[in-house]
């Protein structure tokens, strides 16, 4: 458009060197909205200005895929504004701007996902800011110059956690950068837990300082190129030396195999920052005024006995394992109550459930009595603490520190007595406890099953020991060898309250620990013999269903015949896995007498070539007899599927035993004599792991847990026979309800009917009485009068003439 001559209002201008402009003129300038496109494709589309880019628009490059959205003043990008680098947009800034150059504060973002969030100046990071870079694992929070790390600030090297380790998960350190490099005065904690303070030059630890090893013990004085002066040859740098996990103070790690974890804890001001107390909701119940000092007098308590305890922890973590990565265990829940029975704490009218309840503030109710569940060494200690005041702060009321006293009383008159001396049919034996737990998966989830809603908060599912009587009632495990009273001796071995031969008090709660231990001591009564849950659900038959078999009480049910399959297949399968866990024990029969030596003397060893070894062998005779049963199987109905499914699952519970018992070494024949007595005790040890291993075996992989899926197999039953009789009932009221409405459907008919007839009846009743004589039949008389009118007589002649 023009006005007087000049271009005003829309129109589109394009100068010789092809840049090309659409928009708005004001007195023949470019002002107002419009685009300008660049012969190399490039365009602007926004706010101008007297011809310049100027507020807010978008540009993009024609030759890059990069691209602004933002601020403009006088032709720059100035203000705020985010720029793409890349067309997939996973490189870009956003931030602020000043003439085309990045300053102020913003937030970069790397094609490669590294990210850094902070100041910027001339382009560069400058100030304060984080970087991440997630290809190396690494973070630095703090000051920063020309792009380099420079000042006071933070470097984190995240690593990953290692399966049963306790380790921080990651090196830190903090202090002064001068370049990128570690100068000055600065902190690093290790991923083992060490910890150097002290001074730093390019990187290595050079100057006064002070460093902490793992263990506890303290180094200070000078140190030279990473290097203790007053002992050049130990390495400090984590090469030969395990106390640093493989960790180089200069060279940052970023490998997979380091385990890290640092917990702070400022407001501890006596034990370090990896055994702070969290004891708030104790301190809680005590007078505001004393908090502080209760507080520093346990922490001083602690402090006195904590190489007892670190060694107590260290012990009972470590139960029923081989080794472990670091050397280092998490003591899990299951180990902690073994602790507590060791320590006779149960007898102080507490039992392990109430102690859970005690030590679980912030825990989810279904997960207080979890035996999995895991404690660091500072949660195991504030528990301590916590269990102490419940036991005896009614004994110790006048004491002036009654945290420290309870403590101290619960140190010294329960665990230093009696720690480490294991108890219990579990934990006692190093082998047995090895391999019981390949079949604690399983009765925890039996243990689940029987457990019901608390009544009290905070209403977490529990079991009580009548619980566990009934349940072995229900799963008809009782018998000659396995009877009530000896259950009963079994539950009440190490609690006396349960049951002194006379009276019983099954109203006790059992922790999961009490339930396995009991289930062991059971195996331990039966004998390998036969039972009535050994014998399997496939091959009995109606006719002949022992009196005391599972299925009696499901006699005369309409599923009782559903549950009897077809007994060929199953017995050549049961046959066959007979034949195959014969020659499993064969195979590691020898092994027992070494196993038992060696966990005598607490030397451990391991052959992993045996272990390969031996998984194969039985990977073969496993599809051996897969092969042989397959046709037989296959000819079963859904339910004997299901069963021999869950017989299968029953008997793979005892494979991991027999591979770890295969992991041990066999005695050289040269190193026993026949006639020597050391000779004799390890043959008399061998048959008794052998019997022991055998009963285990039996037990629950026979009867234990057959009978818990027969339960759960018939129960399933049952719910669908009640489904099937609930639709049954509803189907035979849906057609009653119909027959009833189609019976009175017809009633009203023959009502109906029944009423015109009277009525019909009605009316020739008073036709009758109005008319005493009757008339002929119609026929007749129509027929007579019809005669009448078509031959009607002659008239006479007389009458024609007149």
């Amino acid at each position: 458009m023009f006005s007087e001559g000049l271009m005003h209002g829309q129109g589109t201008y394009m100068w010789a060197d092809g840049v090309k402009y659409e928009g708005d003129f004001s007195v023949n300038v470019p002002m107002g909205h419009g685009v300008y496109t660049w012969p190399d494709c490039s365009s602007y589309q926004g706010e101008v200005y007297e011809g310049l880019r100027h507020g807010t628009g978008t540009y993009r490059c024609g030759n890059k895929s990069a691209s602004y959205t933002g601020q403009w003043h006088q032709g720059y990008r100035h203000g705020k504004g985010i720029m793409y680098y890349n067309q997939e947009g996973t490189s870009w800034y956003e931030g602020d701007w000043i003439c085309n150059v990045r300053e102020g504060w913003g937030v970069r973002c790397f094609s490669s996902g590294n990210l850094y969030v902070g100041q910027w100046k001339n382009g560069a990071r400058h100030g304060e800011g984080r970087m991440q870079w997630l290809s190396y694992r690494q973070q630095y929070n703090g000051q920063w110059e020309n792009g380099i790390q420079h000042g006071q600030g933070t470097h984190t090297w995240f690593l990953k956690r290692v399966p049963g380790s306790q380790y921080p998960l990651r090196n830190e350190y903090v202090g002064a950068f001068v370049q990128g490099l570690r100068h000055g005065h600065g902190k690093f904690y290790y991923a083992s837990g060490a910890l150097y303070d002290g001074e730093w030059q390019c990187n290595k630890k050079h100057g006064q300082g002070k460093f902490i090893f793992k263990n506890g013990r303290i180094f200070e004085g000078e140190f030279v190129e990473d290097h203790m002066a007053e002992f050049p040859g130990f390495s400090l740098d984590g090469t030969h030396s395990p106390d640093l996990s493989g960790i180089r103070t200069h060279t940052p790690p970023c490998g997979d195999d380091e385990t890290s974890i640092r917990s702070q804890a400022p407001g501890s001001l006596v034990l370090g920052p990896d055994m702070a107390l969290d004891i708030c909701s104790l301190l809680e119940r005590l007078p505001e005024a004393s908090r502080d000092t209760e507080l520093k007098q346990v922490e001083f308590a602690v402090l006195r006995h904590i190489t007892e305890l670190r060694q107590v922890y260290s012990f009972y973590s470590s139960l029923g394992y081989e080794h472990s990565p670091d050397n280092t265990f998490l003591l899990t829940r299951l180990q902690f109550w073994r602790l507590l029975k060791d320590c006779q704490i149960h007898q102080h009218h507490l039992t392990l459930a109430h102690v859970d309840r005690l030590c679980s503030e912030g825990v989810p109710p279904d997960e207080i009595h979890s035996p999995f569940d895991t404690m660091l060494l500072r949660t195991f200690l504030s528990n301590m603490i916590v269990l102490a005041y419940d036991i005896y702060h009614e004994q110790i009321e006048s004491s002036n520190h009654i945290l420290a006293s309870c403590f101290y009383k619960l140190v010294r008159e329960n665990i230093i007595p009696n720690a480490r001396d294991v108890k219990g049919t579990f934990f006692s034996h190093h082998l047995h406890a090895v391999i019981a737990v390949n079949y604690i998966e399983k009765s925890w989830e039996i243990y689940r099953a029987y457990c019901l809603q608390n009544m009290r908060a905070p209403y977490e599912p529990s079991m009580k020991m009548r619980h566990f009587i009934q349940m072995l009632k229900d799963l008809n495990l009782y018998g000659e060898e396995l009877t009530v009273g000896k259950a009963l001796h079994k539950l009440a071995a190490e609690n006396p309250a349960a049951y002194d031969g006379t009276h019983s008090n099954l109203e006790l709660e059992m922790t999961f620990l009490e339930f396995f231990e009991a289930l062991l001591g059971c195996a331990e009564v039966c004998g390998t013999g036969p039972g009535p849950s050994e014998i399997p659900a496939d091959v009995w038959k109606a006719e002949d269903v022992p009196r005391d078999s599972p299925v009696e009480e499901q006699r005369g049910s309409p599923s009782q015949h559903t549950l009897q399959p077809s007994s060929q297949a199953v017995l050549t399968q049961s046959a066959q896995k007979e034949d195959l866990a014969t020659r499993n024990r064969q195979t590691f029969k020898s092994s027992h007498l070494i196993s038992a030596s060696l966990s005598s003397t607490g030397k451990k060893s391991e052959t992993s070539e045996d272990l390969k070894q031996s998984v194969e062998s039985e990977a073969n005779l496993k599809e051996q007899s897969g092969h042989q049963s397959g046709n037989g199987a296959r000819s079963g109905s859904a339910l004997q599927s299901a069963r021999s499914q869950s017989v299968e699952g029953v008997h793979s519970v005892s494979d991991l035993s027999v591979r770890m018992l295969h992991s041990m070494p066999a005695l050289a024949p040269a190193c026993v004599s026949p006639g020597s007595d050391r000779a004799e005790g390890l043959d008399e040890r061998e048959s008794e792991l052998d019997r022991w291993i055998q009963q285990v075996h039996v037990f629950f992989t026979k009867r234990f847990f057959p009978a818990y899926e027969y339960s759960l197999l018939v129960k399933k039953e049952v719910a669908e026979e009640r489904e099937r009789r609930v639709v049954r009932a509803r189907t035979a009221r849906a057609r009653a309800a119909e027959a009833a409405r189609l019976k009175k459907l017809w009633e009203a008919a023959e009502e109906k009917q029944r009423e015109e007839q009277e009525e019909q009846e009605g009316e020739r009743v008073e036709a009758q009485e109005e008319d005493p004589y009757p008339l002929r039949s119609p026929v007749l008389t129509v027929s007579t009068s019809a005669v009448r009118i078509t031959k009607p007589p002659p008239s006479s002649g007389k009458k024609k003439k007149k």
